[in-house]
C-alpha cells in the first residue's frame, strides 16, 4: 500500500512538472500579424542584384542535375554537418549571397532568426545559418511557393522555440527576376513574439 502511495505521488509530480510546462508555455501571436507590410519588406532586400545573380548562376551551373545527383548533394551535406570536413557547406555560406542574408539577420534586431534562398531545383544557394538540409524541393517551402507562380506565399504552421521562449514561422515566398518571372524561393524564419511586441500586442 505504501509503494502504490509513493507510485501515486511520483506520477502527481511527474504530471506537474510534465502539464506545469505546457500550461506555462505562452500562447502563439497570430500569424495574422504576417501581414502586407512583413511580406513587403522581404520583398524589398530581395531586390539585391546579388539575390537574382547567385541564383541565376546556380540555375545554370544545376539546369542538367538529375534528381540521383541532388539527393547525393544533400546527403553530402548531412554527412558534412557531422564532420570537420565540410567543403560543400563552407562553400555555400562564404557565398556573397550568404554573407548578404547573414546581414540582413544581423540588421533585423532578432526579428528575422533564419534566412536562407533556394534555386530552380530547391537547392540552397545562400543561408544565415547552416540548414539541416541541402534540398529543400520536397518540403512545403518550396513545394507551395515556386511551382505556384510569381506571387505565392506560404506562411506555415508557428512552432515555440524553447530556448528562447519565443514563437517562430517560417515565411516563404517565390524569388522572381527581373522578367517577373519565378528563379528560385525564399524562406524567412520570423520571431513572431519579436514582431508581435514591436506591434505593440505584448
Amino acid at each position: 500500500m505504501k509503494m502504490q502511495r509513493n507510485i501515486f505521488r511520483l506520477v502527481l509530480v511527474l504530471s506537474f512538472f510534465v502539464f506545469g510546462e505546457v500550461f506555462a508555455q505562452p500562447a502563439s501571436p497570430p500569424t495574422s500579424i504576417l501581414d502586407q507590410e512583413a511580406i513587403s519588406q522581404i520583398k524589398e532586400w530581395l531586390k539585391n542584384p546579388v539575390v537574382e545573380m547567385s541564383i541565376s548562376a546556380q540555375n545554370k551551373h544545376y539546369e542538367t542535375l538529375p534528381q540521383e545527383e541532388v539527393d547525393k548533394l544533400d546527403k553530402q551535406w548531412r554527412a558534412e554537418r557531422k564532420s570537420d570536413d565540410q567543403p560543400l557547406i563552407a562553400a555555400t555560406l562564404s557565398s556573397p549571397l550568404s554573407s548578404y542574408l547573414t546581414q540582413i539577420q544581423a540588421a533585423s534586431g532578432g526579428l528575422f532568426t533564419e534566412i536562407f534562398i533556394m534555386d530552380a531545383k530547391g537547392l540552397n544557394v545562400g543561408q544565415s545559418s547552416i540548414t539541416s538540409d541541402f534540398w529543400q524541393g520536397d518540403e512545403g517551402k518550396f513545394q507551395k511557393t515556386f511551382p505556384n507562380g510569381a506571387t505565392a506565399v506560404f506562411i506555415d504552421e508557428p512552432e515555440f522555440h524553447e530556448d528562447s521562449q519565443t514563437w517562430r514561422t517560417q515565411v516563404n515566398l517565390t524569388v522572381t527576376g527581373g522578367d517577373q518571372k519565378p528563379i528560385g524561393a525564399v524562406t524567412v524564419e520570423y520571431n513572431l513574439t519579436e514582431l508581435a511586441r514591436r506591434r505593440g500586442m505584448l
